[in-house]
C-alpha cells in the first residue's frame, strides 16, 4: 500500500531540487576560475548515514553549470586523504588537462590545486575519478555545458544523476565482483598482469562459454546470437537518483502544462538502466550531449557513462514518477515531478517484475540519426583512411575482460594520424555488453551488424554480445588518448587500451 510521503516536506523537496538540478539561469564570472573541490560528503541511504565522495562547487553543491561559450576554467582542489585525478567525460579538453593517472600528468595529492582551461563542448556531461574504487565512491558529478536556446526556451531544466551504491568499501566490493582478479592499478602507474595463458585472439577463455554465474551475479536476457547473457554481475545495496532512493525522492515542482528538460546521466559504476517516464510521452533530443532527431517514447535505455536529453511535456496537474530501471532485475530509483498541491506518494523500490535486457538487438541505437544546425548531419563525409577491427572478448571465471585479447599493461596501441579519418569497428565476443569509450573525440555510429546508418554523434557506445558495432571519427590532438569499457570492473581488470594518435 502506498504511503503519503512524509520524511520531507514538498516543499523543502523542491528547494533542494532547485539548488542541485533545476539549474538557475545564472551567468558566472569570466574574469576568475571556478572552484572545484574533491572531497567526502555524508547523504541519506534507506534512513543510513554514507560516507561518500564528491565533487562540490564554490557553492557547496555538486556538479558546474557553464553557460553558453564559457571556457572551462576551473581550480580542481584534492581535498581527499588519497590520490586523485578528475576526468571530464565527453570533452575535448588538450591532452595534458584530459585526467587520467600519469598519462601524462600524475595524480594530484592531497592538498594539491591543479588549473584546468580549455574550449568547451555543449551539451549533458560529467566529471568523475579515473581511479575506479573512487568513482564507485561517488567521486562524480554532472558537467553542464548550455546552449544559447537554453537560456530562451520555456522549459525547466532538471538533472537526474544515477549511481548504483554499496554500504562496504568500494575496494572490497571490487574485489569480490573481481573474485580478487583486478591487478590492474588505476591509481598508479596502471601497470597490468597481462593477457592470460589459454586466452584466444577474440579475447574468450578457452573451452569456456563466458556465461557462468558468480557472487550474485543475474542471468538473464538472450543475446543476438542465442545465448544466455551475462547482466549484472553485482547485487549493490542501493540504486540512487541524485543521490536518492525511492523511500525519500526527490520531488521536483513543476508548472501544470509546462515543459521539462530532463537531462539523465548514468553515473553507475556497473549498472544499466532503463528511464521509464511512467506512460508521459517524451522526445529523445540528444545522447551524450549531442542533439539527435527527437525520438518520441516513454521508455529509453541507457548504459553506463552514457546521457539522454529527454523533453516532456506535462499534463494538467498532478505527481509524475520518471523512474530508472535496473537492467535484468527488479530494482529501480527515479524522481518525481510534482505541481503545486498534490499528494506525493511512496513508490516501493522493487518494481513488480524484472526489467529486460537493454538493447541486445541495438534497435534503439539503430533508430538515433544524428541532427545539427542548418540542416549538417553528423561527420562531414569523406574517404576512411585508416580502419580497425576491435575485438571484445572476456569472461566470468577467470574474471578477465580483454581488448584484442589483451590487457592494459600488455596492450597494443590502435594507431592513426591526426586529422586521418577513422573507423573503429568493436565486435564483441563476450557474453556481457560493454560501453566503450573514448577520450579526446567524438564519433559518429555508422555502421551496426553491417547495416550502415547515419546515427547518433557520441563518446560513450554500447556493444552488446554478439554484436558488431563500427564507429567513425577523424582523430585528433597527436597523444595517447584511452579506449575502454566503462563498467568498471571491466576497465579494472584490463579492458583498456589507447588510441595512439601521431603528427
Amino acid at each position: 500500500m502506498k504511503n503519503e510521503l512524509t520524511r520531507r516536506g514538498f516543499l523543502a523537496a523542491s528547494a533542494a531540487m532547485a539548488a542541485a538540478t533545476a539549474f538557475p539561469r545564472i551567468t558566472f564570472a569570466q574574469d576568475r576560475p571556478l572552484s572545484l573541490t574533491a572531497t567526502t560528503r555524508v547523504i541519506d541511504v534507506g534512513g543510513r548515514a554514507a560516507t561518500v565522495m564528491g565533487l562540490v562547487n564554490g557553492s557547496g553543491r555538486q556538479g558546474l553549470v557553464l553557460d553558453p561559450g564559457q571556457r572551462f576554467r576551473v581550480d580542481l582542489t584534492n581535498a581527499l586523504d588519497e590520490e586523485t585525478i578528475i576526468h571530464w567525460h565527453g570533452q575535448i579538453p588538450p591532452n595534458v588537462q584530459d585526467g587520467v593517472p600519469n598519462l601524462p600528468m600524475p595524480l594530484l595529492q592531497p592538498g594539491e590545486m591543479r588549473s584546468y582551461d580549455y574550449e568547451t563542448l555543449a551539451g549533458t556531461f560529467w566529471m568523475h575519478s579515473h581511479v575506479p574504487v573512487q568513482e564507485m565512491s561517488l567521486l562524480a558529478a554532472p558537467l553542464i555545458v548550455r546552449r544559447p536556446e537554453d537560456l530562451t526556451s520555456d522549459r525547466q531544466e532538471v538533472v537526474m544523476f544515477l549511481h548504483d551504491f554499496s554500504f562496504r568499501p568500494a575496494a572490497d566490493v571490487l574485489a569480490e565482483i573481481t573474485n580478487g582478479a583486478a591487478p590492474h592499478d588505476m591509481g598508479g602507474a596502471m601497470q597490468g598482469s597481462g593477457a592470460m595463458a589459454g586466452m584466444d585472439h577474440s579475447g574468450m577463455m578457452s573451452g569456456e562459454s563466458g556465461h557462468m554465474n558468480m557472487n550474485g551475479m543475474t542471468m538473464g536476457g538472450m543475446g543476438a546470437g542465442g545465448m544466455q547473457m551475462d547482466l549484472n554481475d553485482f547485487d549493490f545495496d542501493a540504486y540512487l537518483s541524485n543521490d536518492r532512493t525511492l523511500s525519500d525522492p526527490e520531488v521536483i515542482a513543476v508548472e501544470r502544462r509546462g515543459r521539462v528538460l530532463l537531462r539523465v546521466i548514468n553515473a553507475a559504476a556497473a549498472t544499466t538502466f532503463w528511464i521509464d517516464t511512467g506512460g508521459i510521452p517524451a522526445r529523445l533530443v540528444a545522447v551524450d550531449g549531442h542533439a539527435v532527431e527527437p525520438m518520441a517514447g516513454t521508455r529509453f535505455g541507457l548504459a553506463m557513462a552514457q546521457r539522454l536529453d529527454l523533453e516532456i511535456d506535462l499534463p494538467e496537474s498532478g505527481a509524475f514518477p520518471i523512474l530508472a530501471l535496473r537492467e535484468g532485475a527488479r530494482e529501480r530509483t527515479g524522481l518525481i515531478l510534482a505541481t503545486t498541491g498534490v499528494e506525493i506518494r511512496r513508490i516501493d523500490d522493487l518494481g513488480e517484475t524484472e526489467s529486460s535486457a537493454f538493447d541486445i538487438d541495438l534497435a534503439q541505437e539503430a533508430s538515433l540519426r544524428a541532427a545539427r544546425p542548418e540542416g549538417m548531419r553528423g561527420l562531414a563525409p569523406r574517404p576512411v583512411d585508416r580502419s580497425h577491427q576491435i575485438m571484445l572478448g572476456g569472461a566470468m571465471q577467470p574474471y578477465l575482460w580483454t581488448i584484442n585479447g589483451e590487457t592494459w599493461g600488455n596492450h597494443t596501441p590502435i594507431t592513426a594520424k591526426s586529422g586521418e579519418r577513422v573507423h573503429l569497428t568493436f565486435h564483441n565476443m563476450s557474453m556481457m555488453g560493454h560501453p566503450m569509450h573514448l577520450h579526446g573525440h567524438v564519433f559518429q555510429v555508422v555502421t551496426i551488424n553491417g547495416r550502415a546508418i547515419d546515427g547518433a554523434i557520441r563518446d560513450t557506445v554500447y556493444v552488446p554480445p554478439m554484436t558488431m558495432v563500427t564507429i567513425a571519427l577523424d582523430a585528433g590532438e597527436a597523444a595517447r588518448w584511452m579506449l575502454h569499457c566503462h563498467h568498471m570492473p571491466h576497465l579494472a581488470s584490463g579492458m583498456m587500451t589507447e588510441f595512439s594518435v601521431t603528427a
